[in-house]
């Protein structure tokens, strides 16, 4: 048994090399024919070491992916019947609250002498080597395209140099906001890319594939994200947007007291929508919620009218040769951007064929991933410019599919417009010729009229649907997006337009200079112009008068054809041979 000489008493450890030999040790001889055995015997191992080298280091390198490598990774919590719980012992009220008078509502938007601005990613980590090897400062998280966290774009960031203050001689009467859900887990089908497609093709034979390199992480990598609801840190953001505009526009709950109602939000039933409506709740109110307003949850489903979810009843948003178009544009430009990157991660994995889609879906990874653990190795993958490809690369997804360079896009937001002019004319719906609800909108307790603010919680794709509709055309300047290139200070970019959490507060106001209300387009803290509306001035402050507005509106809703565009029997041609900026099919016959 080989011995441990730090633990062995004094007299059992061996004599120090350099100590001198009692009488009577080894001959000379006999020490020189020692030396002689132990240096033949490291030659010899030495040789043998040198011709088995090569199967050596190839038995050290041959580690294949771990067994659950690729597989899901699912915690199911709260447990089902847990043990210890007693709910008659911990009652959420015991009484004894103690003094509970409130001030004054906030005002901020009103009284503050700046605008607050919302920086979009707190408690998320980005890539250390990305910052370190940038030359400007660049921030990952503005480069996700509708995956980005929602973030306050700035003034001019739209062509008008103002902020959501309230113009000079101005205050603020009313607001109507349109916000999309918080960050999420990916949804379960994707067209192009899609993590849960990547992960499930790695788990299929994790024993026939390798990784080094940059992607040594892959060996033992396992997905860990879920489906469709909400991330802890997309409850977040609701619930702080909730905050935001209660501290914003608090005051505006005076007239509810004074006409002794209570407002009424809108949201959907998917789990998310109304997860998402429930955190804004309790970030704008306070808990509890009972008795300080009422929330409509809508059907989204097949067959059931729903201007927060337009698609549900309209058929050819899901063609491919009519409202779902992009993913040819997607991947022409992919081709472009992604190619450096596929060429310096395919050799890092043997035995798996990684491809162009592949590979979006490892920045797709990266987004998902960090807005749902915090942080992601896939983010560590790619440099700047393939991060503004990557963004490009979704603004030409939201462009085709969902906004102007959508046949459908109009049709599907002409609804919301509908109900967006009821509201502001305090006057019914004249003609349900839309996706909107008859049964819900001409009933005044679910649809109330002449109210000073009214939030609803929708999708992004509805978002960008709104904006078209809206005629909000200097957002369509760059239209048709090319896919050989970026154009620079594009003004169509979805990170801007449709992030998670995203925003769009239709301000009205009452201002000294003039004797029309005004109304203003506020999207994510920066104000857009509104000069693709007809009659709408071009002001420095990007407002224009609600008659004007409104008129303007009830023309597109006029010549909006939403069963044609829905409903038609109408194609139109693969990729660019066929275009629309406005958002509009081809017309009839």
């Amino acid at each position: 048994m080989e011995k441990n000489y730090h633990e062995l008493p004094q007299s059992e450890l061996p004599p120090p090399s350099n100590a001198s030999r009692a009488p009577g040790s080894l001959p000379w001889k006999k020490s020189l024919l020692a030396y002689a055995v132990v240096a033949v015997s490291s030659l010899s191992l030495g040789v043998v070491w040198l011709l088995c080298r090569p199967v050596l280091d190839r038995a050290a390198t041959d580690v294949f992916a771990a067994p659950d490598a690729g597989s899901p990774d699912v915690h199911h919590y709260p447990p089902p019947s847990p043990t210890n719980a007693f709910p008659s012992l911990f009652p959420s009220d015991v009484g004894h609250a103690g003094p509970t008078p409130t001030g004054a509502e906030p005002a901020l938007v009103a009284t503050a002498p700046a605008y607050p601005i919302h920086t979009g990613a707190p408690h998320l980590l980005g890539p250390e080597a990305l910052r370190n090897h940038s030359k400007q400062p660049f921030d990952i998280f503005r480069h996700w395209g509708n995956l980005s966290p929602w973030f306050s774009v700035g003034r001019n960031a739209f062509g008008v140099d103002a902020g959501p203050e309230p113009p000079q001689g101005c205050r603020v009467t009313g607001l109507h906001l349109l916000h999309r859900h918080g960050a999420r887990y990916p949804t379960g089908q994707a067209s192009f890319g899609g993590p849960a497609n990547f992960s499930a093709r790695l788990a299929q034979s994790p024993e026939s594939w390798q990784a080094r390199g940059e992607l040594e992480f892959l060996n033992d990598w396992t997905y860990k994200l879920g489906e469709e609801i909400l991330t802890p840190f997309g409850r977040q953001q609701l619930f702080d947007l909730g905050v935001s505009m209660r501290l914003k526009y608090g005051f505006l709950l005076h007239n509810f007291t004074a006409t002794n109602t209570l407002p009424v939000f809108r949201t959907e039933s998917q789990d998310r929508m109304l997860a998402s409506a429930h955190n804004f709740a309790l970030g704008f109110f306070g808990y509890p919620l009972d008795g300080q307003y009422q929330q409509l949850v809508t059907i989204e489903d097949h067959g059931f009218n729903n201007t927060l979810a337009p698609s549900k009843t309209c058929r050819n948003a899901h063609a491919p040769s009519r409202g779902d178009r992009a993913v040819p544009f997607v991947r022409a430009w992919g081709a472009r951007y992604l190619r450096g990157a596929l060429t310096r991660l395919a050799p890092q994995i043997e035995g798996f064929e990684l491809t162009l889609e592949d590979v979006y879906v490892m920045q797709q990874l990266c987004a998902y991933e960090t807005v749902a653990i915090g942080y992601s190795k896939f983010c560590e993958l790619f440099t700047e410019e393939e991060w503004e490809g990557f963004d490009y690369a979704v603004d030409l997804y939201f462009w085709y599919n969902s906004a102007f360079g959508s046949p459908v896009a109009r049709a599907q937001g002409v609804g919301y417009v509908q109900e967006l002019i009821a509201r502001l004319t305090h006057t019914p719906i004249e003609t349900h010729n839309s996706s909107t609800n008859a049964t819900l909108d001409d009933n005044p307790a679910t649809f109330p009229l002449g109210q000073s603010l009214y939030v609803d919680a929708t999708h992004e794709v509805v978002v960008l649907n709104v904006i078209t509709a809206l005629n909000l055309t200097s957002f369509a300047a760059d239209g048709p997006l090319p896919t050989d290139h970026i154009p620079p200070n594009r003004a169509f970019k979805t990170s801007h337009l449709a992030p998670f959490a995203t925003n769009v507060q239709f301000q009205l106001l009452s201002c000294a200079s003039t004797p029309d209300p005004q109304i203003r387009v506020i999207i994510n803290d920066g104000v857009a112009p509104l000069t693709g509306i007809h009659g709408c001035p071009d002001t420095a402050d990007g407002t224009c008068p609600v008659p004007t507005f409104v008129a303007a509106q009830r023309e597109t809703i006029r010549d909006a054809d939403w069963a044609w565009a829905c409903l038609g029997e109408w194609e139109v041609p693969p990729e660019t041979a066929w275009n629309t900026t406005t958002g509009d099919p081809p017309r009839r016959g």
